[in-house]
Protein backbone atom coordinates (compact mmCIF):
# COMPACT_ATOMS: atom_id res chain seq x y z
CA UNK A 1 0.00 0.00 0.00
CA UNK A 2 1.57 3.70 -1.07
CA UNK A 3 2.47 5.80 1.79
CA UNK A 4 0.09 8.45 2.18
CA UNK A 5 1.66 11.99 2.55
CA UNK A 6 1.45 13.71 5.28
CA UNK A 7 -0.08 17.53 4.65
CA UNK A 8 1.37 20.03 7.32
CA UNK A 9 -0.46 22.73 8.47
CA UNK A 10 1.60 25.55 10.23
CA UNK A 11 -1.25 27.73 12.41
CA UNK A 12 1.83 31.35 12.93
CA UNK A 13 0.71 34.48 13.21
CA UNK A 14 4.07 35.80 12.75
CA UNK A 15 4.49 36.19 8.60
CA UNK A 16 8.77 36.08 9.14
CA UNK A 17 8.71 33.32 11.27
CA UNK A 18 5.98 31.69 8.82
CA UNK A 19 8.19 32.50 5.81
CA UNK A 20 11.63 30.93 7.45
CA UNK A 21 9.77 27.62 8.64
CA UNK A 22 8.03 27.07 5.03
CA UNK A 23 11.20 27.55 3.10
CA UNK A 24 13.90 26.01 5.51
CA UNK A 25 11.30 22.46 5.70
CA UNK A 26 11.49 22.32 1.64
CA UNK A 27 15.57 23.02 1.95
CA UNK A 28 15.86 20.31 4.18
CA UNK A 29 14.00 18.20 1.48
CA UNK A 30 10.14 18.27 2.30
CA UNK A 31 8.28 18.19 -0.45
CA UNK A 32 4.99 17.51 1.49
CA UNK A 33 1.87 19.86 1.26
CA UNK A 34 1.72 22.59 3.16
CA UNK A 35 -1.38 25.20 4.73
CA UNK A 36 -0.61 28.66 6.46
CA UNK A 37 -3.15 29.59 8.73
CA UNK A 38 -2.72 32.64 11.02
CA UNK A 39 -4.21 31.97 14.68
CA UNK A 40 -6.01 29.27 16.55
CA UNK A 41 -9.62 30.07 15.66
CA UNK A 42 -8.50 29.80 11.98
CA UNK A 43 -7.03 26.82 12.64
CA UNK A 44 -9.84 25.31 15.10
CA UNK A 45 -12.00 26.19 11.88
CA UNK A 46 -9.73 24.46 9.51
CA UNK A 47 -9.68 21.08 11.41
CA UNK A 48 -12.92 21.32 11.67
CA UNK A 49 -14.09 22.35 8.74
CA UNK A 50 -16.52 24.98 9.70
CA UNK A 51 -16.50 29.10 8.73
CA UNK A 52 -14.61 29.21 5.47
CA UNK A 53 -13.23 25.60 5.33
CA UNK A 54 -16.95 24.34 5.76
CA UNK A 55 -17.87 22.05 2.95
CA UNK A 56 -13.97 21.41 1.63
CA UNK A 57 -12.11 18.10 2.63
CA UNK A 58 -9.52 17.45 4.98
CA UNK A 59 -6.65 16.02 3.71
CA UNK A 60 -6.14 12.11 4.87
CA UNK A 61 -3.12 12.47 6.84
CA UNK A 62 -2.98 15.93 8.80
CA UNK A 63 0.36 17.37 11.49
CA UNK A 64 -0.08 20.60 13.07
CA UNK A 65 2.96 22.76 13.68
CA UNK A 66 1.46 24.85 16.24
CA UNK A 67 2.34 28.27 17.73
CA UNK A 68 1.55 29.00 21.21
CA UNK A 69 1.24 33.04 21.07
CA UNK A 70 -1.08 34.01 18.69
CA UNK A 71 -4.36 36.36 18.46
CA UNK A 72 -8.29 35.23 18.88
CA UNK A 73 -7.18 31.82 20.29
CA UNK A 74 -4.12 31.06 21.65
CA UNK A 75 -2.20 27.47 20.87
CA UNK A 76 -2.55 26.07 24.07
CA UNK A 77 -6.34 26.28 23.49
CA UNK A 78 -6.44 24.96 20.18
CA UNK A 79 -4.59 22.13 21.81
CA UNK A 80 -7.03 21.66 24.34
CA UNK A 81 -9.82 21.69 22.55
CA UNK A 82 -8.47 19.00 19.64
CA UNK A 83 -7.73 16.79 22.10
CA UNK A 84 -10.72 17.01 23.84
CA UNK A 85 -12.72 16.24 20.43
CA UNK A 86 -12.57 12.26 19.37
CA UNK A 87 -12.32 12.88 16.19
CA UNK A 88 -8.89 14.71 16.24
CA UNK A 89 -7.94 13.50 19.39
CA UNK A 90 -5.34 11.73 18.25
CA UNK A 91 -4.07 14.33 15.28
CA UNK A 92 0.01 14.95 15.75
CA UNK A 93 0.31 18.10 17.13
CA UNK A 94 4.28 19.77 17.19
CA UNK A 95 3.94 22.83 18.92
CA UNK A 96 6.50 25.43 17.62
CA UNK A 97 6.96 28.41 19.84
CA UNK A 98 10.11 30.80 21.04
CA UNK A 99 8.26 30.47 24.36
CA UNK A 100 10.87 28.48 26.43
CA UNK A 101 9.34 28.82 29.90
CA UNK A 102 8.89 25.23 31.68
CA UNK A 103 5.72 25.47 33.01
CA UNK A 104 4.30 26.27 29.91
CA UNK A 105 6.35 23.21 27.88
CA UNK A 106 4.81 21.04 30.92
CA UNK A 107 1.56 22.45 30.22
CA UNK A 108 1.18 21.31 26.70
CA UNK A 109 2.68 17.97 27.11
CA UNK A 110 -0.03 17.50 30.03
CA UNK A 111 -3.00 18.88 27.13
CA UNK A 112 -1.19 15.94 24.76
CA UNK A 113 0.79 17.59 22.34
CA UNK A 114 3.42 14.99 20.43
CA UNK A 115 6.65 16.96 20.80
CA UNK A 116 7.30 20.82 21.87
CA UNK A 117 10.22 22.86 19.74
CA UNK A 118 11.46 26.33 21.01
CA UNK A 119 12.09 28.25 18.15
CA UNK A 120 15.66 29.90 18.56
CA UNK A 121 15.85 33.41 19.10
CA UNK A 122 19.22 33.32 17.40
CA UNK A 123 18.35 33.41 12.75
CA UNK A 124 20.77 30.83 12.04
CA UNK A 125 20.01 28.63 15.18
CA UNK A 126 16.58 28.60 14.14
CA UNK A 127 17.09 27.52 10.22
CA UNK A 128 18.94 24.81 11.57
CA UNK A 129 16.52 24.24 14.44
CA UNK A 130 13.11 23.74 11.04
CA UNK A 131 15.42 21.85 8.90
CA UNK A 132 16.24 19.28 11.43
CA UNK A 133 12.60 19.54 11.72
CA UNK A 134 12.48 18.84 8.28
CA UNK A 135 14.60 16.11 8.24
CA UNK A 136 12.43 14.51 11.17
CA UNK A 137 9.19 14.78 9.51
CA UNK A 138 10.10 13.20 6.39
CA UNK A 139 10.17 9.83 8.40
CA UNK A 140 7.68 10.27 10.94
CA UNK A 141 4.59 7.99 10.35
CA UNK A 142 0.85 9.47 11.64
CA UNK A 143 -2.23 7.89 11.70
CA UNK A 144 -5.32 8.79 9.32
CA UNK A 145 -7.52 11.52 10.77
CA UNK A 146 -10.86 9.86 12.32
CA UNK A 147 -14.16 10.77 10.68
CA UNK A 148 -12.57 12.36 7.78
CA UNK A 149 -15.54 13.93 5.95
Amino acid sequence: MPVQPLHIVLVEDDDGHATLIERNLKRSGLVNGMTRLRDGQEALEYIRREGAYAGQTLPEKVLLLLDIRMPRVDGTEVLRQLRGEPRTATLPIIMLTTTDDPREIQRCYELGCNVYITKPVEYQAFIEAVQRLGLFLQVVMVPRNGNNP
